[in-house]
């Protein structure tokens, strides 16, 4: 390290200080994305949302660490088990013949869906998210 500093200081005629000050300058260059990322996370509501039939049934934060399991049963005996964990969420057990909304997976992101059709039942997550012209819902 020193001598690599010799060298520069001979070539480019730095002077120690001018090194300090270079290190400050590049520091504070990344210091407004940090800030607008910290305010951007912590501005952001994040939530799923539980519909059936397109009436809505319950409403999941994904914004809180507290994981939650949740059984929606229909009179008819059809039912869905939701998982709400790590800040997604899942259908994780449900007694429709064709199971494509338990291999769907984990969702987690704004605009993601689940949906069981023999159950007609839809999980979307949405957020809300700062604009210039205000709150907006995605």
């Amino acid at each position: 390290m020193v001598v690599m500093m010799t060298i520069l200081n001979k070539y480019l005629k730095f002077k120690p200080l001018d090194f300090i000050i270079i290190a400050v300058l590049l520091t504070l260059s990344f210091l407004p994305f940090f800030l607008f990322n910290a305010q951007q996370n912590a501005q952001n509501k994040v939530w799923a949302e539980l519909r059936v039939d397109g009436k809505l049934i319950k409403s999941f934060d994904l914004t809180s660490d507290k994981a939650i399991s949740y059984r929606y049963i229909e009179d008819d005996g059809d039912y869905n088990l939701i998982e709400v964990k790590d800040h997604r969420i899942r259908i994780k057990e449900a007694n429709c013949p064709d199971q494509v909304c338990i291999r769907r997976g984990w969702i987690k992101k704004a605009g993601e869906t689940i949906v069981c059709l023999p159950h007609k039942l839809v999980i979307e997550v949405k957020t809300t998210a700062k604009t210039n012209d205000g709150d907006v819902i995605y």
